[in-house]
């Protein structure tokens, strides 16, 4: 008969998750290199993310393609296939601005200051901006829409229609679900300890936002801008009114798309976690006399 596995043997694929105070530990010490790394490799990282991003749109749209798919199973099939972006981003590295919405755990802390925040937030934004565009160009150059006899550039086109067409509220709420929902998922991204647990942990949370139709600001930057582009050159089915997809209707999307997506990170979920287990419950690693949140003794 086989010995029994002994206390120190690694759990089976790696099921012996982080702790939910390990991983709040582990944000707050990644929020600090996040705010402190040069310039460079954060503009460059971000690019990289905005791309990423755009590649799970990417393969979000061959789903809405399909209108063979009903309702439901076009939304959850397009929201797990959407997670190769956050897989990419959270597995082989990159800086998103949905994100990096819980730096906001070592701000809380007085560990990074309100400069920094928002200059991480800044620099990140802009760099997944010219990544996003970076693969609109190059998804445009391979007659992306054209898949399917046009009927992916058509799902594009339907999908920009219905992010334009909301008020500013509406937009902002869209925003605020997204972002609790992309956040949740990096939470449990930083639990695995192997790619198959991060993976998995990414899942249900960015299949739940896909399938609600919630507003992710940089997937936004992929959509939005190929359908633009899509309009300006006439690659439309005749009959289809693209009347609201302008630069101004984009506008119209991304600033309450990016405020919501930062009230949902930031908000419903960093500060949520930081008042449980670091306020609350002193955190993991104690903090210098000076960062010692008010209320709280040193450790």
């Amino acid at each position: 008969m086989a010995d029994k596995a002994t206390p120190s043997a690694p759990a089976l694929f790696g099921s012996d998750a982080y702790s939910p105070a390990e991983i709040q530990d582990k944000v707050e010490k990644l929020g600090i290199k996040k705010a402190h790394m040069p310039f460079l490799p954060e503009l460059v990282l971000a690019i990289v993310a905005g791309g990423s991003i755009g590649l799970g749109g990417m393969f979000f749209s061959i789903v809405l393609g399909d209108p063979t798919l009903g309702y439901a199973a076009q939304r959850i099939l397009g929201g797990v296939v959407f997670t190769l972006g956050l897989g990419l981003v959270m597995i082989a590295g990159a800086e998103l601005f949905t994100g990096n919405c819980l730096i906001v755990m070592a701000w809380a802390n007085k560990q990074i200051s309100t400069a920094e925040v928002l200059k991480n937030w800044t620099i990140v934004w802009f760099g997944n901006l010219i990544g996003a565009l970076g693969l609109v160009f190059l998804l445009w150059m391979c007659h992306f829409p054209d898949l399917n006899g046009g009927n992916v550039g058509l799902g594009m086109l339907k999908l920009a229609v219905s992010k334009l067409s909301p008020d500013f509220t509406t937009i902002f709420f869209k925003g605020v679900m997204c972002n609790i929902l992309v956040c949740l998922g990096v939470w449990l991204a930083y639990a695995g300890r192997s790619v198959a647990d991060k993976m998995a942990g990414m899942v249900f949370p960015v299949a739940a936002f896909i399938a609600a139709g919630f507003e992710h600001c940089i997937a936004n930057m992929l959509f939005l801008p190929m359908a633009w582009l899509m309009t300006v050159t006439g690659h439309v089915p005749a009959g289809f009114d693209t009347s609201v997809i302008t630069i101004p209707s984009i506008i119209h999307n991304l600033v309450p798309a990016t405020l919501g997506n930062i009230v949902g990170g930031a908000g419903f979920v960093g500060a949520i976690y930081w008042l449980i287990y670091r306020k609350g419950l002193g955190g993991i690693t104690p903090l210098p006399q000076s960062d010692v949140p008010a209320g709280r003794p040193a450790e």
